[in-house]
């Protein structure tokens, strides 16, 4: 058996003691002991007893536990708010990409063009008296009312600017000033204003002027003759 040369460390049961400074070892074991098994396990593990321990340096294991465990949960707090923020943002990022027909089962009729020698500005959709109508996208109700020709109108404007006009209904559901999402209810079909028969008339302004609301919701993933919708944003798709 090898003779211990005096220059090497103490050795204890094949494991090196690290010299540890007291404070630093003090430190270290608050972290566990505080809040695993608190003082008693102090004073059982690495630390001297406890009746040996000056007041002083108890106080500043406490305020150095109660420092660390505060730390630890500002941290946790601000990580939540941090992942609910970004949830909400991807959300919100979601919501306002997506772009949908105005309602289910309609007769598509009436396309924009000229019609009795006027511009039909918008297209007609024949449904029942009473069906319900959604937003086409989402956006600031601008007009909730009587509207001329159009009878009772909403319009809705989007945050690119361009504005959805549905006319002819037989009763409101917003108001103005609100704010809707796509798929939010509007109002119910109906035959007010200048109108031959029950129907949703829906149009499309970008400036101002009117557009061809057929090829201009192509372009957004909805199909307004052929009835078929689609998330237009890849951050609405699965």
């Amino acid at each position: 058996m090898r003779q211990r040369l005096s220059s090497e460390p103490d050795r204890y049961r094949g494991r090196r003691r690290v010299p540890t400074p007291p404070r630093s070892r003090y430190a270290a074991v608050v972290t566990t002991a505080f809040v695993g098994a608190g003082i008693v396990a102090i004073g059982a593990g690495a630390l001297p007893d406890a009746k040996s321990v000056s007041p002083s340096v108890l106080d500043e294991l406490k305020a150095a536990s109660t420092i660390n465990q505060d730390t630890a949960a500002r941290a946790d707090s601000a990580n939540r708010a941090s992942r609910d923020s970004d949830r909400a943002g991807a959300d919100e990022s979601a919501e306002s990409e997506v772009w949908l027909l105005p309602l289910q089962g309609y007769e598509f009729n009436s396309p924009y063009g000229m019609r009795w020698g006027k511009l039909h500005t918008g297209v007609d959709l024949v449904a029942a008296e009473g069906t319900p109508y959604v937003a086409i996208h989402g956006g600031t109700v601008t007009k909730a009312g009587w509207f001329g020709g159009y009878g009772y109108t909403v319009i809705v404007q989007h945050a690119d600017g361009s504005e959805a006009i549905y006319g002819h209904s037989s009763a409101l559901s917003v108001k103005e000033g609100q704010q809707v999402k796509a798929g939010d209810q509007l109002g119910l079909v109906g035959n007010t204003g200048h109108s031959y028969g029950s129907h949703l008339h829906l149009e499309v302004h970008v400036k101002g002027e009117p557009l061809d609301p057929v090829p201009w919701l192509k372009e957004r993933g909805v199909d307004i003759q052929l009835q078929v919708e689609a998330y237009y944003s890849e951050v609405a798709a699965p």
